[in-house]
């Protein structure tokens, strides 16, 4: 047994101190970026926000309507893939690389858990199968730099960041497992980019601020589940002014998908009820409106820009919630 006594950060534990700017106008920072990566040799270029491979925010509307900001989408594994511009395919371990029917610009290996052996030779085998070798190839979940290292040794191109953090994640309350989503970002965004490789985190954004500390601390991506819940095109149960959303390891997810919840495994996500939010075009507005304003305050110019830029300071209260 181990005790780490350095202090691990959350989002809600530091605020991004400001500087001088010699930007303009918010308008004048640059949210898109170009990405070579390190095994497909692929490129790609837009706003690296993603939405999440999940039942209400991976669907097809989401990937219509994020498409249109240049943003990602990681379609469900459930769901039917085809492939348009910026969608994502997601598989879990026990896909059949064979049954691959496209030649895939992007694929992500999904698994709540990153540090078995049998997920890393997984990897080693997506890079070097026919169907997927040339694919930009994202794997996860991870929290720690050591196994970022590892995965992209064994192929990947992105390494997705984040062991608990999600609002509708109870592995951190079922498991005892985790680390905070801050510092797992800096950590592990600084194992990735010493070997040429890049990170998605994955998790933990609750306002649009949290996004900006991401890349401030050194994310490439930031995957977004919760924050693009409860709009029309999650296609979701809506009750009221609400929409269901639940963790895909929630039991219901595990009904739905599996027929049942097995008894051998505990459910590690919840099921809530979200505000209805209309379309996510205004939420997406809202983000990237406050990525823009994020540069001018840190005095960067572009995203890329952002980590070099970036201060944070530690706080007891970011937030004055008294009319919350």
């Amino acid at each position: 047994m181990r005790i780490l006594d350095d202090v691990k950060l959350d989002f809600s534990d530091v605020l991004i101190r400001p500087k001088r700017s010699t930007l303009e106008s918010r308008k004048n920072a640059k949210l898109e970026r170009t990405f070579q990566f390190k095994h497909s040799k692929q490129s790609w270029t837009g706003v690296p926000i993603i939405a999440a491979n999940m039942d209400h925010t991976g669907t097809w509307p989401m990937n219509k309507a994020l498409a249109k900001h240049g943003m990602l989408t990681a379609i469900c594994k459930f769901l039917h893939y085809i492939p348009l511009k910026n969608a994502i395919k997601t598989i879990g371990l026990d896909y059949n690389l064979d049954e691959i029917e496209y030649d895939l610009k992007w694929i992500c290996l999904d698994v709540a858990n990153g540090y078995t052996e049998r997920f890393m030779d997984f990897v080693k085998t997506m890079r070097q199968h026919e169907a997927t070798k040339n694919s930009i190839i994202i794997a996860g979940n991870v929290c720690t730099p050591e196994a970022t290292e590892e995965i992209i040794l064994a192929g990947a191109d992105i390494v997705k960041i984040g062991i608990g953090p999600g609002s509708v994640c109870t592995t951190r309350k079922i498991t005892g497992v985790g680390f905070p989503q801050l510092s797992a970002t800096i950590e592990c965004a600084d194992a990735a980019h010493g070997l040429g490789g890049h990170i998605i985190t994955d998790g933990g954004c609750v306002v649009a601020g949290d996004i900006s500390k991401s890349f401030g601390a050194g994310a490439d991506f930031v995957m977004l589940g919760g924050m693009f819940a409860g709009h029309d095109e999650c296609e979701g149960e809506k009750v009221g002014d609400k929409m269901k959303f639940y963790g895909m390891s929630s039991e219901d997810a595990q009904i739905r998908h599996y027929g049942k919840k097995v008894d051998y495994r505990a459910s590690e996500g919840k099921t809530v009820y979200v505000d209805y939010k209309g379309s996510v075009k205004n939420t997406v507005e809202e983000i990237l409106g406050g990525l823009r304003s994020s540069c001018t305050y840190a005095g960067a110019k572009t995203i890329k820009d952002l980590p070099k830029c970036t201060t944070f300071v530690r706080v007891n209260r970011q937030l004055n919630e008294v009319y919350s």
